[in-house]
């Protein structure tokens, strides 16, 4: 299948938008670039949309908390946001924060964690794991079921809410009813069939991936390999249903189905969307792809009749 139109229409807006020399970047002017966000949209009106402060592994996170209607039994998303473990914010996922929220009936809080390679491993997943605990006790206050909790994320961000998901089992964490991945990073070894087929010209490129884990994972920093990469966990039962959307031209669409396909090996509920003729990110480019907007709205869907 070919791409999508209107997903080549905008890949094509994006070419050479990053042709960097990753032998030389630094963080800080990949951020420059990556985290300007999308632009020309009106943001889509909600009951609530507030500022908060969470608690991190190593002080106070800011989050941002959006609740599409009135009342205090809403269901509780918390969204990891992507970026490669090193770029993201708040603002860059809002849109997609918004039409979640809208779409799934969930009170969605987006978390913004520290980022590498200011924060390497593990401060990302250590993070999102505490915040993920102090939302979770916070529910009256902030007018959500703490019974109904589930996590999504995109690219990094799926990769840090599987971690969760692995925390909260091993340290007796919150129970989390869902998980929701958009084209999530599930292992470090960055040498799957689609890696090799979608090297360039598709927005992520394999160097730019393997620049991020660099950021990620100094050379000289150990690391527990089921966190970090969770499609090589020695075992993964006893995760919540999850769904994972991959993207049929990304280097990482074979990482993720590959997940995917572990969780049922280990009976785990699982659902795979491969999602035919787009790029990474598609999620965040619903405003603009129609097909898009179609999966965004299968996922939040499929979360709202996983947190009934």
């Amino acid at each position: 299948m070919s791409l999508d139109p209107q997903m080549q229409y905008l890949l094509d807006q994006f070419a050479g938008a990053f042709a960097l020399d990753f032998a030389q970047l630094d963080a800080g002017t990949y951020r420059n670039l990556a985290d300007q966000g999308l632009p020309g949209l009106a943001p889509l009106a909600l009951a609530e949309v507030r500022e908060l402060r969470v608690a991190g592994a190593a002080g106070e996170l800011p989050a941002r908390l959006y609740r599409p209607q009135a009342g205090d039994a809403l269901p509780l998303l918390v969204f990891l946001h992507g970026g490669g473990f090193v770029a993201g914010t708040l603002d860059t996922h809002d849109d997609l924060c918004r039409r979640l929220a809208l779409a799934s009936g969930a009170a969605v809080v987006s978390v913004a964690y520290r980022l590498a390679p200011e924060a390497p491993f593990p401060a990302a997943p250590e993070d999102c794991y505490r915040a993920t605990c102090d939302l979770h006790a916070r529910a009256a206050e902030l007018g959500v079921d703490a019974s109904r909790l589930a996590i999504a994320g995109d690219s990094a961000g799926g990769n840090l809410a599987i971690a969760v998901a692995r925390l909260a089992r091993q340290r007796g964490g919150p129970r989390i009813a869902a998980l929701c991945l958009f084209y999530p990073v599930t292992d470090q070894a960055c040498d799957s069939a689609s890696y090799r087929e979608f090297a360039e010209g598709y927005f992520l490129e394999a160097q730019m991936m393997q620049w991020f884990w660099r950021q990620y994972l100094p050379a000289a920093t150990a690391h527990d390999e089921a966190l970090v990469s969770p499609l090589r966990a020695d075992d993964l039962a006893g995760l919540p249903p999850t769904c994972v959307f991959s993207a049929e031209f990304d280097p990482l669409r074979d990482e993720g189905e590959a997940f995917a396909r572990r969780l049922l090996d280990c009976g785990v509920e699982a659902r795979l969307v491969r999602a035919k003729g787009m790029i990474h990110g598609f999620a965040s480019f619903a405003p603009f792809v129609v097909r898009a907007a179609e999966h965004l709205q299968d996922a939040a869907a499929w979360l709202r009749r996983a947190l009934v």
